[in-house]
């Protein structure tokens, strides 16, 4: 299997990417908006000519993006709670040309669950945007050509999706075990998209941004901060030559987004802007996507499980 590639690498911008790319007139929406790698996603879309609808639980932190951008809109989502997801897509008209599921949350310290009592890692960044995904799927499919884009992350190399036990009712929750098994289930997500809706103008891919200084990391503490080359000894932030700003960590969003570069492509997984390789995951691996990822069997397995919720 010849794997995509282009000629963007690990530092290019979402900007650059997307350079000279005419997105006037196409709607896109982009969860967890307002900060971080949504933000930047948000200007590079927008920039472009995209009217972008900015889906957050705090429309009010979005306002600089709306001042910013005319045609960029902030309305209300709550990911954790699958009544606002059902809200936003029945207040949504019109189509959608790209849905980019970007929010999440990462490594809660203790175990939370959602209304319908799944863990809130797996609850927020797996199936409020796969009931969101569902929702939306008429207005997709409306738009004759959309691209679905899930963020998920290189964690996904170190757990597979226990479907044994996938809410830790039973094994003690581990919050970075939590955190992997749902980037492994938003790569599933893309995977299932790609699987189910290829034949009705729905494309739909997942990617890992790298890693980037954002909001999302709020719940590591300082060992993990450290472990991660990402703090020093007196507690300040430092950031590693690996690291990426955020504009850098978006391009491989609006890449899968937006880019003519990508058009077909569907049921892959990107990283620093190309397509990745699947490996076998485990604790020294360091990048790639892991079979266990990108396994229809669990896709299928794993839409089937969550579909009965949202419905």
């Amino acid at each position: 299997m010849t794997l995509t590639t282009t000629p963007f690498g690990m530092r290019a911008t979402a900007a650059e990417v997307l350079d000279g790319v005419d997105l006037t007139g196409r709607r896109m929406i982009v969860t967890g908006g307002a900060s971080g790698l949504g933000a930047e996603t948000v200007r590079a879309l927008a920039g472009a000519g995209a009217q972008v609808t900015v889906a957050t639980r705090n429309p009010a932190a979005a306002e600089p993006l709306v001042e910013e951008f005319p045609d960029t809109r902030a309305v209300a989502l709550d990911l954790a709670d699958l009544a606002s997801v059902r809200a936003f897509c029945a207040d949504w008209s019109g189509p959608v040309d790209a849905l980019v599921a970007n929010a999440g949350i990462m490594m809660l310290p203790s175990r939370q669950v959602n209304a319908q009592g799944w863990e809130m890692q797996l609850a927020v960044n797996y199936l409020g945007h796969f009931a969101l995904a569902a929702g939306l799927r008429p207005a997709l499919e409306a738009a004759g050509n959309a691209r679905v884009v899930v963020v998920s992350s290189g964690a996904q190399l170190r757990a597979g999706f226990d479907f044994e036990d996938p809410q830790f009712e039973r094994r003690p929750y581990d919050p970075f075990v939590a955190y992997a098994q749902s980037k492994t289930a938003d790569v599933l997500l893309a995977v299932g998209i790609s699987r189910r809706w290829a034949g009705h103008g729905i494309a739909a891919n997942a990617c890992a941004p790298g890693f980037i200084h954002t909001n999302l990391q709020r719940h590591l503490d300082e060992a993990t901060m450290r472990a991660f080359g990402a703090m020093d000894a007196e507690g300040n932030l430092v950031t590693p030559d690996y690291y990426k700003t955020p504009a850098q960590g978006a391009a491989t969003t609006v890449l899968l987004a937006a880019s003519p570069l990508v058009e077909g492509v569907s049921g892959s997984y990107f990283e620093d802007n190309q397509e990745s390789e699947v490996v076998d995951g485990g604790p020294e691996v360091m990048a790639g996507v892991a079979r266990w990822s990108v396994d229809p069997a669990a896709a299928d397995r794993l839409w089937e499980y969550a579909l009965p919720v949202v419905r």
